[in-house]
């Protein structure tokens, strides 16, 4: 099943218009970093390794941490296992994680309305990536959406240096790809690691914005576009099934039907039977 790829919408005002240079120039530079770390020069198993490690622990950081526990609070964990969670989703360079959380929080209240951000109304490409790489009239209201986090000093230190992260990791992968003499060097590595780790993720991560407002099945009738879509679902860790998630969003389980894989639901039930994960709120799916 497919949506119309537009809404009737009003042209954006001027100020919106323009791109912001920071933001567009650093997507730029990833992106041709991506494209490097492609090259035959630059392969090697242990970049292979290198990135499939950090996929993962970057998508959990990214789902696990920001999205289920601390965005929707769908569950409670000790404090050092949040940080930990939230530190590996930094590293997605998905802006701080007071800046992501706010947005997220605004994109549940206005989802798919002219003043969500990422708005699929505006079409595919504008709610894919678009959007960030103009003015965010959204980011006003992230101190109001956000009163749980800045109150804590670790959340604001993260969301104003988390792109220091990227630091001592590329500083550890370089130092070890020119010792063990890998194919690449350590340049290769961290042409993996960083540019072409970052650009994966962002735009498994944007799917969940465009292709999952566009494309798929609906178990539940929610007042927007969100809609079920296994591949993005694969790609994101269960992210993919967002209309369950659009219905019940403080759910720790997004996958509701018994097809409906849910990688990071698995890692709950996992940190649940090690102790670490409590009070958690769990949908069910009931047919009509």
């Amino acid at each position: 099943m497919r949506a119309s790829l537009v809404s009737p919408r009003d042209p954006l005002p001027p100020r919106q218009r323009k791109f912001k240079t920071g933001t567009t120039g650093f997507m730029l530079a990833m992106h041709v970093g991506a494209v490097f770390a492609l090259l035959p020069r630059f392969w090697s198993w242990q970049a292979v390794v290198v990135l499939a490690v950090l996929y993962w622990t970057t998508v959990l950081g990214v789902t696990l941490g920001l999205h289920r526990l601390v965005t929707h609070r769908s569950f409670s964990a000790p404090q050092w296992l949040e940080r930990l969670l939230v530190l590996m989703g930094a590293l997605a360079c998905q802006s701080g994680p007071i800046e992501w959380v706010g947005l997220h929080r605004h994109h549940h209240k206005y989802s798919d309305q002219p003043n969500d951000h990422h708005d699929a109304g505006r079409g595919l490409w504008w709610a894919h990536s678009a959007w960030m790489l103009h003015e965010i009239p959204a980011l006003q209201h992230v101190q109001r959406l956000t009163g749980d986090l800045q109150r804590d000093p670790f959340y604001r230190w993260l969301d104003r240096w988390f792109l220091l992260l990227q630091l001592p990791l590329a500083a550890g992968l370089y130092w070890y790809g020119n010792a063990a003499q890998v194919q690449g060097g350590g340049l290769g590595l961290v042409l993996w690691a960083i540019p072409l780790r970052l650009v994966v993720v962002y735009h498994v991560t944007w799917l969940v914005n465009s292709a999952t407002h566009f494309c798929g099945y609906r178990n539940f009738d929610c007042p927007d576009r969100s809609r079920n879509c296994w591949w993005v679902a694969i790609l994101s860790f269960g992210e993919g099934w967002h209309n369950n998630h659009h219905a019940f969003p403080h759910s720790a389980r997004h996958g509701l039907r018994w097809f409906e894989f849910d990688i990071t639901w698995q890692h709950i039930k996992l940190l649940r039977a090690l102790g670490w994960a409590k009070r958690m709120r769990v949908a069910s799916y009931r047919p009509s």
